[in-house]
């Protein structure tokens, strides 16, 4: 049989600039299938924001560096909520109390007992809980290098460690002694130590800790324990045939690929208008620039001196466009968590980063293109910026005549030039065409660096 099963992550998966409410009912959008009616979907938010005691806080904004927002334990439940949101019956937690205190801690493992106790299967890891939060376990599995040391009965625990020789001190936590335990520094395992008058190297300590390892592990192998838990699992398994299902896990979907790039943008939207830091800053940021460059160039000459100024102001602009596009890669940073951990695309990102100071270069203003050389040359067609300055040079010199006077043999003479000619000089095809191939050219490598992105994020590993 197959139960479905959704698993909790460490890292928070709510955004910070939307409610509560808005939070479970973008999951609700997102995982429940389009069968259900939104009324029915707004009625099992309203519930699940009820079962997880976030009444008082459901309009409120998550929070964020910037903004204020719910505490860290109220964050906690509503990432939980989020997870909750289609009733999954087996549930895997990772390390739900990362980060919180320890009152905090334990209302949230008091969530999940409660949940337990209606029926639900909570699977969870974690580090070292205080007491209160361990007398909630009913089951509780210790491993030690991947393996297995003890699974059975939390309150069977500390009989099981005593019998092979481990005994817990009193008023010591029982999670702490574990850990102890498995690490080599119990009281027991000391007093073996302090018995032993010679020094151990660290070789010697390694090898005595993978001893302890080895018997942990073979003490457990030996134990009823284990053999009951090795019969349920054969009883479980008994009569089924594993061989006919498909060694591979496909990803399914309650929705439709529309449905959910409607609400992500939504989302998104929602997220530009209500963060400062990637919406008014950056507005504020453009216009200055914009004050700054325009001031610096305003009225520029049809000289030589206009010449030198036109180009500053267009490699400037277009340069300033190369780049501002780089601050995507803190989009993906900031929320790979809230879709999956794609690692493959920042990579293509930051390379693309290192790269373009190289092919910078070759944009047209610090070299001139015609006389470099020809093994070279072709680095001028990976450069972005080339594109765009040829673009705008052609928009803004064709037309023009640049006119310098100019001391000859005593005589002041106005020497002229056209726009055209300065083009030449520079290699640039000003033709029809000659404008319209680096809009082609740049629509051609945006598309090449979406397929890129696209098939890296398609086909990375989804199941690590």
């Amino acid at each position: 049989y197959i139960i479905a099963m959704h698993i909790f992550l460490q890292d928070d998966i709510v955004m910070g600039t939307l409610t509560v409410r808005e939070n479970l009912c973008f999951s609700a959008a997102l995982r429940l299938p389009k069968s259900i009616c939104q009324l029915e979907k707004d009625e099992k938010v309203e519930r699940l924001i009820q079962e997880l005691g976030l009444s008082k806080v459901a309009g409120s904004w998550v929070g964020t560096q910037l903004i204020r927002g719910v505490s860290g334990g109220e964050r906690k439940r509503t990432s939980i909520g989020m997870e909750l949101i289609f009733d999954p019956p087996v549930l895997f937690v990772d390390e739900p109390t990362t980060g919180l205190d320890a009152s905090t801690a334990n209302s949230v493992l008091m969530l999940l007992k409660r949940m337990a106790n209606s029926g639900r299967t909570i699977i969870l890891s974690i580090h070292q809980p205080r007491y209160s939060i361990y007398r909630l376990f009913d089951s509780l599995t210790l491993l030690v290098g991947g393996r297995m040391v003890y699974h059975g009965l939390a309150q069977d625990a500390l009989d099981y460690f005593s019998q092979i020789g481990y005994t817990c001190e009193p008023h010591n936590n029982p999670a702490d002694f574990f850990l102890d335990v498995i690490n080599g520094e119990s009281t027991a395992v000391a007093l073996n130590k302090l018995n032993n008058s010679e020094e151990l190297d660290e070789e010697q300590l390694s090898s005595s800790l993978k001893g302890i390892e080895d018997r942990l592990v073979e003490e457990y192998k030996n134990s009823s324990s284990y053999k009951q838990t090795k019969s349920e699992l054969e009883r479980i398994v008994q009569g089924q045939d594993y061989s006919t299902r498909p060694k591979s896990r496909t990803i399914t979907y309650s929705t439709s690929f529309c449905h959910q790039f409607n609400w992500v943008l939504r989302r998104t939207f929602k997220n530009l208008m209500l963060n400062p830091q990637t919406s008014f800053a950056q507005i504020g940021v453009m216009i200055f620039l914009a004050l700054v460059v325009g001031a610096i160039f305003f009225g520029v000459k049809e000289n030589s001196s206009g010449i030198q100024n036109r180009m500053g102001a267009l490699f400037f602009i277009t340069s300033n466009q190369c780049f501002s596009s780089i601050s995507s890669a803190e989009l993906f940073i900031t929320e790979r968590k809230l879709f999956c951990p794609y690692y493959g695309f920042l990579k293509i990102t930051f390379h693309a980063v290192l790269i373009s100071p190289c092919v910078q270069i070759f944009s047209g203003l610090l070299v001139n293109l015609p006389s470099v050389a020809d093994w070279l040359n072709w680095l001028k067609y990976l450069s972005i910026p080339h594109y765009g300055l040829v673009a705008v040079e052609i928009n803004e010199f064709i037309g023009l005549t640049l006119c310098d006077m100019r001391n000859t043999s005593g005589l002041e003479i106005q020497v002229c030039s056209t726009g055209e000619d300065f083009l030449s000089d520079q290699g640039i095809d000003y033709s029809t065409w000659g404008l319209w191939q680096n809009h082609l050219a740049l629509g051609i490598m945006t598309l090449i660096f979406l397929i890129i992105a696209y098939l890296k994020l398609r086909f990375i590993k989804k199941f690590t």
